[in-house]
Formats: C-alpha cells, structure tokens, sequence
C-alpha cells in the first residue's frame, strides 16, 4: 500500500528519533501524528497532532490510527501485545514481530544464531543462585527485557562481582553473554522496503563509554573483507525477520569476523551521521519504506563524525560549540531538562576523519574516554 505526501503518519513513541522521523516527513510533504506519554515531547513539538497518552493504551492506540493514514514507531519499550492488536485494525507495514524479538534479548540472539550467524556465547540466567552456579569470567549479565544505555547489567570479571549481579539476577529474566574482546563497535544500517528490496548504508564505527553511545565515525575505518561481512549479516536479518523500515544492527569486528550483539528494528543513534553526510538519511528512508515509496540513495557524500551531547555536556552552555560550527551541524532535540547521560542532541563533523577528531578533542567537551582511539 501506498501512502503519499499529504496523508498523515503516525508515530508510536515521541523522543529524538520520532522527532528527526518527524521532521523528514514533514520535508517530504506528510503531515505527522504522534502517541508519547509526555506533553510537549520532542516529536510533539514538531507534530501536527499530538496524543498524551501511554504506550499500552489501546483507546490512544485506536486514536492515532484512525488519524494516520501508516503507523510506525520510533523505539522498542513500547507494549508489543498491544502493538499486535493495533497490527489488525492499522496500516502497521513494519508488524510486531521484529519488534517482539528484539524486545527480549535471549530471544533475539537465539533468533539471529538460527540464521548462521554468530553471536557472542550466551545462557539464560534466572536467580541468583543460577548465576552463581553458572556464572564464567569474563562476561555481562543483562536483564532479558528493558534496560537501556547500559541500564540494567553488570560485567563479571570475577567470583567478587557476583553479589552485584546477583541484585540483577533477581530482578527478572536475565541473559549471561561472553564479554567480547573486540576490535571494533560497529553498526549496519539497512533500509528495506515491504517488497524486499533494501539499501545498506555505510558501515559505522562506534565509541561507547559507560553503556551510552559517545562517537560513531562514518565510515568505519575497517577492512574490506569486514565491511562486506558486516553488510552479508544484517541484509541476513533484515530479511529473516522480514524488517520493513529502517533496522540496525550491531556488531562486534573480533579478528576478520564479526560477532552480531544486538539489532534495533528503527533508525538508530549510529545512523544519525546520515542526516547531513548522506544523499538520503535513516529517516528518509524509514519513511519512504513504511509509506511504500522508492527508496533513496544511502551514498555517503562525505566522511562524518557524529557525536553524541549528552546532558554533562551541556554546563558550558552552547557557546563552546560555537568554533565547531564552521565544519560541524549541531542537532538539538528540544528537551527541557539537561540530565546526566540523557541525550540532548548531537554535533556532526564533516570531513576528514582525523581533524574532526582532533576539533572535537580540542573543544574540551567530551572527556578523552568518549573519543575513538
């Protein structure tokens, strides 16, 4: 089914990436609904229409749909048994399943091993005691469901973290994953549209320091042979969950392998260099696949260096970033409140790899654990 400029899309979450998905189809000609419980959300600034209302609410649920001509959504914490009943009474091309997998983190990797692909060893924990009687060294305990930006796991270096996790270990369902030694983060972007068809964007390499993505440089500074493999995989997944819309899929480059750690069925944070150094962005994309349109071009038009502003980022106010605009776009997300670790916006550098880095370090913004080696 197609949806053409003029109809109205409707968005299920409205944080940063509701609002960027926002603002490329509102450029695009569409008009934009929007369900997030907090008035005045990010996306809601943008919107047309804007519904306050929880995720799981279903009279909510009914009312963006009867307002949207296609419905999206923009992340995973939303209620997946009530995004399956709206599948039956809503245009929802991207379904539920996708979402359904990825919401649970032993599911997901049990799902991406049974394509052949590789993930880091795992088991499911559930206990303390189980963790204690199967706990290996070294390696990361994290909830089976929620946790966010290194919310909700512990990494086990030894029998000493144990009492630590174990506080996780009863809190719910919970996956114990080997701690990979890497090489590199780094993420694919694929685009794909309800007929099958797809667009991959560059691979991105990424930098995290204490759970939340710092810097993602595009494209990844990695070998050929790797990069083919890293886009082999996530067109794998793509297609057997059959992904409709923007996923991401993230990996570990180990040798001249990669293993898969997680995967994101929407634009995701390493996209976000796309906006300005691509010929067609994440969001772009999302839509035109949810709408049924033509994809666009993902080509990269100009090497990037996005970097995430984090609320302790913000003391300074915005006038240090003021040298970095003359190279740099800056993307602020209208939240009110400045938050440590709360992501309030991000700085692309355009351009050579090694100055953008250098100019970044430079500016005294971002401690020297946030920048790529």
């Amino acid at each position: 089914m197609t949806v053409l400029p003029g109809k109205t899309i409707g968005i299920i979450g409205g944080g940063q990436l509701g609002r960027m998905m926002c603002l490329a189809a509102k450029a695009m000609g569409y008009r934009v609904a929007v369900l997030d419980p907090s008035p005045g959300c990010p996306c809601g600034q943008a919107a047309d229409i804007e519904i306050t209302a929880g995720y799981g609410d279903m009279d909510a649920l009914k009312r963006l749909a009867e307002a949207s001509d296609v419905v999206t959504y923009e992340f995973e914490s939303i209620d997946g048994a009530a995004l399956e009943r709206l599948g039956k009474i809503a245009n929802l091309p991207q379904g539920s399943a996708a979402l359904l997998t990825a919401q649970h983190r032993l599911r997901e990797k049990s799902a991406i091993r049974a394509m052949g692909i590789p993930v880091p060893d795992f088991m499911p924990i559930r206990g303390a005691r189980e963790l204690e009687e199967k706990a290996f060294y070294p390696s990361v305990l994290k909830t089976a469901t929620g946790g966010y930006d290194g919310k909700g796991q512990a990494v086990l270096r030894s029998a000493g973290d144990l009492a630590a996790a174990g506080k996780i270990a009863e809190s719910g369902e919970c996956i114990l994953e080997e701690l990979v030694r890497f090489d590199r983060e780094i993420s694919v972007i694929v685009a794909r549209g309800a007929g099958g068809e797809s667009a991959v964007f560059p691979v991105a390499e990424n930098a995290h320091a204490g759970g939340i993505l710092r810097m993602t440089i595009a494209p990844a500074r990695i070998p050929r042979e790797l990069e083919a493999r890293a886009v082999e995989c996530a067109l794998k997944i793509a297609e057997g969950l059959g992904s409709v819309g923007v996923i991401a899929v993230e990996m570990f480059a180990v040798g001249g392998g990669v293993l898969v750690n997680e995967i994101a069925p929407r634009p995701h944070n390493s996209g976000h260099f796309s906006i300005d150094a691509c010929a067609a962005s994440q969001f772009e994309q999302h839509v035109r696949a949810v709408c049924g349109l033509p994809l666009g071009d993902p080509a990269q038009l100009a090497p990037a260096v996005m970097a995430n502003i984090l609320g302790e980022h913000l003391g300074g106010g915005l006038e240090p970033y003021l040298p970095l605009l003359a190279r740099g776009k800056l993307h602020l997300y209208g939240k009110a409140e400045a938050k440590m670790g709360r992501k309030m916006g991000h700085l692309t550098m355009l351009g050579d790899v090694g100055e953008s880095l250098r100019a970044l370090g430079a500016a005294g913004i971002w401690g020297s654990e946030e920048l790529p080696r």
